[in-house]
């Protein structure tokens, strides 16, 4: 006799509904699994149904789950986008809408904008995922993660010959612009305490450095007062090089930027020579201008393929180096670093202790409370790779970024700015030519239909009339991947000289990304 919906009993006897989802379940072979017991009448804890109320016995509670695809309960209206709606939803049904809308984005295996690393190795994902609870400032309570940071900028204290790497000190950051910010801090902390002593005026520090600084360093000048003196750049000088460089400093000058991989070309700037160039005006003047070298993305890349070049803590100068651990360093967006060259480098005024995270603890990073787990992603990658396998990775990008400037050098409509020598990143401008009937931003427009991100837009102050398109290359972007790019790009050059009229006028959106 076949078992009805009112007869079905535990094993105790008690009766219970069928098609309740707080009573029935799957089992592993796919049939129908009883749990939990109740007695006759008994209100369903979890969903406040009665005995006979089921899928045959009557309505279904709201928050019961019915499948996997969009057509739970409440599932046929959109969210809120702009208030918190006042009642929640299935997990699985915020994930689904959270899932969708990120979706949307862009694929970042064909993004050439940016720096930013995009992809980890499997035990590097499940890692992160044990750690995604840690706090980096709390170093009482996780004290071997803070142990590990030690170590990580220690290993690059060494890695930028530090006379001394064990009297080195440094910090990670979210960012590495929170990292220059830091150094910036530094600069101006260490010229007002020598100025005080002397009985000078403190109050129009200025910081020397290219028109082609990244953002983070005009929001520092901007955020702590500081003027910046943009020494800029030019077809004769495509860098900060030491040139004019006595027309900038003073004797309120806190420091000057050297970029190792500028942002709009990937060039390096010749700290030897800006720091030549100090030298030269130490002698006349007296004044002892430090460097600040950021490093963002070729403090991880010249150590590596370009040992012989002298740009880190071997130039006297060099004061401080910051990076970004999530961009060459090969790791989740996140994390920067900074090191000084010795402990006393860095001024005691800026280090705070604090005591209420259940031991004093020294700080002077920007942020407070921080993700721990991407600090130990950096060790992890240190392990992993060690210094051969991080050569390997960045002369691969290496390889492949001069493979793509040689194959774009040889199109007739492009000249080069750079070759991608220095960081694996290099520039281009189109050629004039008097029947063309389109620019680099219908380039990038065309482009970005078949999926290639790849940022069009002006050069900095005095160069706004030059408009550059610009390649990176990361790990990940394989030879294969460069000869499909330059195949779509032979493609979309094609299709845009089959115009025979110009492209409409609309306003450009530049595609560029700091």
């Amino acid at each position: 006799m076949s078992v009805t919906h009112s007869e079905q009993t535990h094993s105790t006897g008690d009766i219970i509904a069928s098609g309740c989802g707080c009573c029935h379940g799957t089992d592993a072979n796919g049939g129908t699994a009883i749990r939990g017991t109740r007695g006759p009448g008994e209100s369903h804890e979890s969903c406040g149904a009665k005995d006979g109320e089921g899928k045959e016995g009557g309505r279904l509670p709201d928050n019961v789950e019915i499948n996997p695809l969009f057509a739970r309960p409440k599932e046929a209206r959109s969210f809120p986008k702009f208030i918190m709606p006042r009642e929640g939803s299935l997990p699985e049904t915020a994930y689904q809408v959270v899932h969708d809308e990120a979706m949307l984005d862009g694929n970042a295996r064909l993004n050439l904008a940016t720096f930013v690393g995009t992809w980890m190795d499997d035990h590097a994902n499940r890692l992160y995922m044990e750690a995604a609870d840690k706090n980096m400032i709390d170093k009482d309570e996780y004290p071997k993660t803070a142990e590990v940071e030690s170590r990580c900028w220690h290993m690059l204290a060494g890695l930028w010959h530090a006379p001394d790497p064990m009297d080195a000190i440094g910090t990670s950051t979210i960012g590495s612009s929170e990292a220059c910010m830091l150094g910036g801090l530094a600069l101006k902390r260490r010229w007002k305490e020598a100025r005080e002593k002397v009985g000078l005026p403190t109050d129009k520090p200025n910081l020397v450095m290219s028109s082609a600084v990244q953002v983070c360093w005009e929001k520092f000048c901007n955020y702590f007062d500081v003027e910046p003196r943009y020494v800029p750049i030019s077809e004769d000088h495509k860098v900060l090089d030491g040139h004019d460089l006595d027309k900038y400093v003073d004797e309120n000058t806190i420091g000057v930027v050297a970029i190792m991989g500028v942002t709009y070309t990937g060039m390096y700037e010749p700290v030897e020579r800006i720091s030549e160039a100090l030298d030269r005006i130490e002698e006349r003047t007296g004044l002892d201008v430090r460097i600040h070298v950021d490093g963002a993305s070729g403090a991880m890349i010249a150590p590596f393929i370009q040992p012989d070049l002298t740009w880190d803590f071997r130039v006297r100068r060099v004061y401080s180096i910051s990076t970004s651990g999530h961009k060459y360093g090969l790791v989740y967006p996140g994390l920067g670093w900074i090191v000084w060259r010795e402990t006393a480098d860095l001024p005691e005024s800026l280090i705070f202790k604090v005591s209420y995270l259940g031991g004093e603890m020294p700080t002077f990073a920007l942020n407070f409370s921080r993700p721990g787990a991407q600090v130990l992603l950096q060790y992890y990658m240190f392990l992993r790779l060690g210094f051969e396998g991080y050569r390997r990775v960045q002369q691969t990008s290496h390889d492949v970024a001069k493979y793509l400037s040689g194959e774009i050098a040889r199109m007739d409509d492009f000249t080069l700015w750079n070759d991608g020598s220095d960081i694996p990143v290099f520039a281009w401008m189109l050629r004039d030519r008097s029947d063309r009937k389109w620019n680099l931003y219908d380039l990038q427009d065309r482009l970005r239909m078949k999926g290639w991100l790849v940022p069009a837009y002006p050069m900095p102050v005095d160069l706004t009339q030059v408009t550059v398109q610009r390649i990176v290359v990361r790990n990940g972007f394989s030879h294969d991947m460069a000869e499909a790019f330059i195949g779509d790009l032979k493609a979309c050059v094609k299709y845009l000289d089959g115009f025979r009229s110009p492209m409409p006028s609309e306003a450009h959106v530049s595609g560029f990304h700091h």
